[in-house]
């Protein structure tokens, strides 16, 4: 069997260490744990790798990084001498073997003549997507595995643009990987050399400057903050992460006087002792925030996640009870506050855009149209709302990125960095806050008015995981079974229209007519349902699990709440 033989030459290759020997031979009598760790090698995706941390073709490690880069390394080389001079930027968080991982890949780079610029400490990843940008470098890489629990961790790849690596040279990094061996074919220089010879170069403070500088600029107001003084109280948790010091930071500059950090969560832990997962989506997180707030009142709890790209809050609701704001909400909120606070100020730009994914909110849509601006969708990722970014710099025909978000948690103002960013959400959020509480509402409050006035959307996301061998094949014939047998009613609703995001049509059901969709090709539906409702199936990219995405809008919290339960009744009886 090949994985018993990849095993076995693992285990006597003369380049493995001893510590990763130590661990192939405490599972030489368990096959099963064999087979699971040595029957495929670790993917690169479009985002790079994910994984759990081990010994093992299908686990991070020191080699499956050290071949991630050498592979980056070929595709740097294919773009010209120029990319070879301008090097790659490196930032890591806090998860076990992050730091390691880092410098590992500094390592190859340096061995194959790459210059690696390396953050001194832990950064968040919206912060290395700047880094790429500002230094002028050709690549970025930042090892992280942003949310998942502790026994994982990952490497993202970026391109000069400082957007997630664009399918071009990720396809091409996944063509020289496949050939490359992954013990002869590498290539390390000791760190001690790599820093003699310059081509390992550490950065920190000078760059966190400029970085929070730009951040600023997206600033809205901070009048409200400014008025309010110390009558205004915000509650933050990094939740073990790379947040604290630069969210503190921008929060400390827009004029926040009443700042309280949840000490439990504030230092930077791999185990993530305090959660059960460092996920800011999950209010179990929050029980710490929570306490603090109901000994001491606070207008605002918010939480980023370890590589601070993501951010969750939490709020009162008119019973004062505490409830976490959805993405979708969070997401509908922001748009809102941007765009009544630009229209006051006369900024308002009619060629501006918003750009969201095609599993976020549809409640955007009548938002945008009440202030003239354009909402653009785009698939699954930030990667390519910042591709969306680019295209309008380039072709110059918006001359305003206004928002970008997905229902993730992800949020990005400005053109700065390429990928969502906790630190500049922390900001906005923090200053729409205080814009609410001027006026004598709460956000759950602005979020209640909205929902008046445009009617009950709302969304939900259920996650199926199935892992292993059996569950991948489960999850491809779950999306077998829609793309064979599309459904005509879902939830007592008739599906009018269906998008099959992998052969780029949309069938339109009521006219019988097939339309071009202008998305790249994903293994992806969504099915139009009626009444502003749908749903959508994905399977993830990064982890063993298949994703239902539905979106409903009802005249009452309780019909739309209702309307959603339906809907993941139904799935049920397929999934």
């Amino acid at each position: 069997m090949d994985y018993l033989k990849t095993y076995e030459r693992w285990l006597s290759s003369e380049a493995t260490d001893e510590d990763t020997k130590k661990e192939l031979l405490s599972i030489k009598n368990n096959e099963e744990e064999i087979k699971e760790r040595f029957y495929k090698d670790l993917e690169f995706g479009t985002a790079g790798l994910r994984g759990i941390i081990g010994a093992g073709s299908n686990r991070m490690n020191i080699y499956t990084v050290r071949l991630a880069t050498q592979g980056l390394c070929e595709d740097i080389k294919n773009s010209g001498e120029e990319a070879v001079k301008k090097g790659v930027v490196i930032a890591y968080d806090s998860r076990h073997k992050s730091k390691e991982f880092a410098m590992e890949s500094a390592k190859v780079l340096a061995a194959n003549g790459i210059k690696a610029y390396v953050f001194d400490e832990l950064r968040p990843t919206p912060e290395l997507s700047f880094a790429v940008r500002h230094l002028g470098c050709a690549r970025g890489i930042v090892i992280t595995a942003s949310h998942n629990p502790k026994e994982y961790n990952g490497y993202k790849a970026y391109g000069e643009d400082g957007g997630q690596l664009p399918p071009k040279s990720s396809d091409y990094v996944i063509s020289i990987i496949s050939k490359t061996d992954i013990f002869d074919d590498v290539k390390v220089m000791e760190e001690d050399e790599a820093k003699e010879k310059g081509l390992i170069q550490m950065i920190g403070e000078e760059v966190d400057k400029v970085y929070l500088e730009n951040v600023y600029k997206q600033s809205v107001t901070t009048k409200a903050i400014e008025t309010l003084g110390d009558d205004f109280s915000v509650i933050y948790s990094p939740f073990h992460g790379t947040g604290n010091k630069l969210v503190r930071a921008i929060l400390k500059k827009i004029g926040v006087k009443d700042l309280r950090i949840v000490k439990e969560q504030e230092l930077p832990d791999p185990d993530f002792s305090t959660v059960k997962s460092p996920n800011p989506e999950e209010k179990a997180g929050f029980s710490y925030a929570i306490e603090m707030a109901k000994e001491k009142k606070a207008d605002l709890i918010f939480a980023t996640d370890p590589d601070a790209d993501r951010i969750g809050a939490i709020v009162t609701d008119k019973n004062g009870e505490f409830i976490s704001l959805t993405g979708n909400q969070m997401g509908v909120l922001l748009s809102e506050f941007i765009l009544r606070n630009k229209k006051l100020d006369g900024s308002l730009n009619s060629k501006g855009a918003i750009i969201k994914t095609i599993v976020t909110t549809s409640m955007l849509y009548p938002i945008a149209k009440d202030y003239g601006i354009n909402v653009h969708d785009v698939l699954t990722g930030f990667k390519y709302i910042a591709e969306l970014i680019k295209d309008f710099e380039e072709n110059d025909y918006y001359n305003e990125f206004l928002l970008g978000f997905e229902e993730s948690y992800g949020y990005l103002a400005g053109t700065y960095a390429r990928d969502k960013d906790a630190v500049v959400a922390s900001m906005l959020i923090t200053e729409m806050a205080a814009d609410y509480k001027a006026k004598g509402m709460t956000l759950y409050d602005g979020l209640i008015s909205l929902y008046e006035k445009y009617g009950y959307f709302m969304e939900k996301t259920v996650s199926y995981t199935f892992a292993g061998i059996e569950g991948s094949e489960k999850i491809k014939s779950i999306m077998n079974f829609f793309r064979n047998t599309p459904p005509k009613e879902f939830a007592g609703m008739k599906v009018n229209r269906m998008w099959d995001v992998k052969e780029g049509i949309i069938k339109d059901f009521e006219k019988g007519t097939d339309e071009k969709l202008n998305l790249p090709s994903s293994d992806v539906f969504r099915y139009d349902l009626e009444n502003n409702s749908w749903f959508a199936v994905r399977p993830s990219g990064t982890e063993p699990k298949i994703k239902f995405y539905f979106g409903v809008c009802e005249n009452s919290y309780a019909k739309s709440e209702a309307k959603i339960e339906q809907c993941i009744a139904e799935l049920s009886k397929i999934v």
